[in-house]
């Protein structure tokens, strides 16, 4: 019987013809004919790296075996979250397929910074089906890289499920998939990254033990890397947003003050192409909350303003860092300056949601209860329940 699996993958890969694979191995098409005959021989190991590159698959995918043999089926793999799949199918698709998946990633991606969350999320978790789907067709560097740009999909949804949709619950699931996918493709920094945004989901409920031993493995896995200076700074400037949360700004500002200085020295390992929500400035608006949370109140708002001035005002984080200027003034004693800043942050909500910036919105209401008589908070108050605002936030 001929080595179908091999012709099948071939013209998947779309080379219709053995000739035209044969020319780009750089072989003769008599090698090809042998290849995909009833005896196969195996390739020598160069020209099975690149049979293997070309098309997708391993050599027992394509029909290849020591001994001539049938290739043995592995075991399955019964993960927690995406469908059990074969750790090593049949495989139908061809090199291609990553290359299509991983555009629409990208793109994801990118339309995160300008759509509505509620809108995107229904694409990136259908988008991570899809990923799901594919996995168990294809194997070898397709296969791999498949899972990594599924593992972004996941951790996409995830985010959007906890900073813009408040659902932990929903969100910790959606990471676990994340999590099992970069284990399938290997991807230790994504795994990382995955692992860091999983602690703030117990942080957020004060549980520092949690959030400490998800901060172990996030750093665990970066090691393992190599990671640039941003993500390491990124992972500092995680663990500071946790102590903070956990009531221990002190721990916090001494791990801001250590990721600035690994963010200026630097080193030789460049970022990978989804760490876009990191940077100086928005290390610095981790650093004015702490400094809020700490009752540094000039120092905070000299940090925030800063950030204010560096970040694209059409930003979602904008009204992060508008509803932290909004609560030093108030913690100042300056209902007038905080209302503004409030004011100022509804603005912009109402043209990019985020749930981050409600929340710190409400913070600032609820501290301007003494001055809950004054014009300026009346004025807040027509705002923040208005039509629109509150059936936004109560609709999400």
């Amino acid at each position: 019987m001929a080595n179908t699996r091999l012709k099948a993958a071939r013209l998947a890969a779309g080379y219709h013809s053995q000739q035209a694979l044969a020319d780009a191995l750089q072989v003769g098409v008599r090698q090809v004919r042998r290849w995909e005959s009833d005896q196969p021989p195996m390739p020598q190991p160069d020209v099975a790296q690149a049979l293997t590159r070309l098309l997708g698959q391993d050599l027992a995918s394509l029909g290849f075996t020591p001994d001539g043999a049938a290739p043995a089926r592995r075991t399955v793999l019964a993960a927690v979250g995406l469908a059990a799949v074969p750790t090593q199918a049949v495989a139908v698709q061809p090199a291609t397929a990553a290359d299509d998946y991983e555009a629409v990633t990208r793109s994801h991606r990118r339309l995160y910074w300008s759509v509505a969350p509620a809108t995107l999320h229904p694409a990136a978790i259908a988008h991570a089906t899809l990923g799901c789907a594919l996995l168990p067709e294809a194997a070898g560097q397709t296969r791999q890289r498949i899972a990594a740009a599924l593992a972004e999909t996941y951790l996409l949804g995830g985010r959007i499920e906890f900073f813009d949709m408040r659902e932990p619950d929903r969100a910790q699931h959606t990471l676990l998939r994340a999590l099992q996918a970069a284990g399938e493709a290997d991807d230790s920094l994504m795994g990382s990254a995955v692992l860091a945004h999983m602690a703030f989901i117990p942080a957020w409920d004060g549980d520092r033990d949690a959030a400490v031993e998800r901060m172990v493995a996030a750093r665990t896995y970066a090691r393992r890397g190599p990671a640039s200076a941003e993500l390491l700074a990124w992972l500092d400037a995680v663990e500071a947003e946790c102590e903070t949360r956990c009531g221990h700004p002190r721990t916090a500002l001494h791990l801001i003050g250590h990721a600035e200085d690994v963010l200026a020295d630097g080193n030789e390992h460049s970022s990978p192409a989804w760490l876009d929500w990191f940077s100086a400035v928005r290390l610095a608006a981790f650093k004015g909350n702490t400094q809020l949370t700490a009752g540094h109140l000039p120092q905070a708002r000299e940090t925030l303003l800063g950030v204010l001035d560096a970040l694209d005002p059409e930003e979602k984080q904008t009204t992060v860092v508008l509803g932290d200027l909004a609560a030093v003034e108030a913690a100042a004693g300056d209902p007038e300056a905080a209302c503004r800043y409030a004011l100022r942050a509804l603005d912009q909500l109402e043209r990019t949601w985020y749930a981050m910036g409600m929340d710190r919105v409400v913070e600032v209401r609820r501290a301007l209860a003494p001055h809950q008589h004054e014009r300026c908070v009346r004025e807040l108050d027509d705002r923040l329940y208005s039509w629109s605002t509150t059936v936004s936030a109560l609709a999400r």
